[in-house]
């Protein structure tokens, strides 16, 4: 079992930054892939950025690109998303989640361990 425990969620302003960390308890997950995703509100929870066990490899929903930034650190047992140039459409609650896995994907039936959720709110 994977606990996982988001943080860094918060009130910024458009075009402001911000840094959402994910702790997990156990230390299988340096062996697995990580995952964000994100539900604002009325709409379905939705992919956000994943990257497989290594780090070496990620992937990003096409409005992340070029704005948000997923990492990890194995030894610390944490992963990160990076969000920079914040939209209001940004705006949810950010999950952080893990397959039984090394290697990601897009869809969340895939991700059998989720987090809490942290809230960003990004205002105009």
């Amino acid at each position: 079992q994977v606990h996982l425990v988001e943080s860094g969620g918060g009130f910024v302003q458009a075009g402001g930054s911000q840094r959402l960390s994910c702790a997990a308890s156990e230390r299988a997950l340096r062996s697995y892939a990580m995952a964000w995703f994100r539900r604002s509100p009325g709409k379905e929870r939705e992919f956000v950025a994943s990257i497989d066990w290594s780090g070496l490899n990620t992937d990003y929903a096409d409005f992340a690109k070029g704005r948000f930034t997923i990492s990890r650190d194995n030894a610390k047992l944490e992963g990160y998303l990076q969000m920079n140039d914040l939209k209001p459409q940004d705006t949810a609650v950010y999950y952080c989640a893990v397959p039984a896995s090394g290697y990601p994907e897009t869809t969340q039936d895939y991700y059998e361990y989720w987090g809490q959720g942290t809230q960003v709110t990004v205002s105009a």
